[in-house]
């Protein structure tokens, strides 16, 4: 099979991605890569920062308590202003509400607006729906709970896994009659348990993420049900039918990951429902660079790009 090329740059940064996260990982893995995918000490992440952070938790599924945070600009207080809520990466199993997040947290600085991630529940232990309905329980609780929180609209994000899981959340909303979604951003999100495209086998041991990483995803949320008639396409968005009435919604992507060709087949049929849709697919990117190597030309583009889109649908 001929494979898309790793952009250079992007390669010499990969071979330091693999002590961390290996490109294919397996069940047994799941316990090295909590810790390994594990965000850095809050003291880290934001030093230098002029930002609030403050720790809450809310009723997930069923009620269940989870954990969320809010990051804000010093001095916001209560005052209205958009805000994303965002779902972390790792696979369904393994991260927390800050991996991944150092880019969103930027969005604070540079847009000026509230950042609200998420501690959903991790697969196996947790299967579907409990992760989604926790997101989606975060939602609806953000949503009731606005205007202490000094939430004037809501947007929906997530990177990978998150993204599968905002894009599920964004479709719940939609049929559940629930709150008003802002617009989307889902980056290089993982949307479809059946792994039925080429880009899905075209990456085996190369990068980050590969086809058995998918498959030991998916297998660890929906067990036996994966690849089944019965999966929810709020487990696995790309199962929708139909997409009519989703919020503005970007998409990014990279060509050299598994996730291209189902991520570009939903912005496609988001244009084929009537969606104001965003697609961006970058040359030689695999999956995340713009997390392992935000030093490099393409990601940065990436980021630049990903903080313009908000800008346009949050605060223009």
């Amino acid at each position: 099979m001929t494979r898309a090329s790793i952009d250079p740059e992007l390669k010499a940064a990969l071979a330091v991605v693999g002590g961390v996260f290996p490109p294919t990982i397996n069940l047994a893995q799941i316990p090295f890569m909590r810790i390994s995918y594990a965000s850095p000490p809050r003291e880290e992440l934001f030093s230098g920062r002029e930002l609030d952070v403050s720790d809450f938790e809310l009723p997930g599924y069923l009620g269940d308590t989870i954990s969320a945070s809010m990051v804000a600009p010093i001095g916001a207080a209560a005052q209205p202003l958009p805000t994303v809520l965002v779902f972390h990466s790792g696979g369904m199993m393994f991260g927390d509400r800050f991996s991944g997040l150092d880019t969103a947290i930027q969005w604070v600085e540079d847009l000026g607006i509230r950042l609200i991630t998420v501690e959903y529940r991790l697969a196996p232990e947790h299967p579907d729906p409990i992760p989604r309905e926790d997101c989606y329980a975060a939602l609806a609780w953000v949503d009731a709970h606005a205007s202490e929180l000094g939430v004037s609209r809501i947007a929906l994000a997530g990177a990978s896994a998150g993204g599968g899981l905002a894009a599920g959340v964004a479709l719940a909303a939609r049929d559940r009659q629930g709150p008003k979604i802002a617009c989307l951003l889902l980056d290089y999100p993982m949307l479809d348990d059946r792994g039925l495209t080429a880009s899905n086998s075209e990456f085996d041991g190369v990068g980050v993420w590969d086809r058995i990483s998918n498959e030991t995803g998916w297998r660890a949320l929906l067990g036996a049900q994966v690849g089944t008639a019965s999966v929810s396409p709020y487990a696995a968005p790309a199962r929708a039918t139909h997409l009519e009435g989703l919020p503005p919604t970007f998409v990014c992507v990279g060509t050299a990951e598994i996730f291209r060709d189902e991520a570009c087949d939903f912005a496609s049929r988001l244009w084929a429902s009537g969606v104001n849709a965003e697609l961006h697919v970058w040359p030689g990117a695999f999956h995340p660079c713009d997390i392992f190597a935000s030093h490099t030309a393409i990601s940065r583009g990436m980021i630049r790009t990903r903080i313009e889109w908000l800008r346009r649908m949050l605060i223009d």
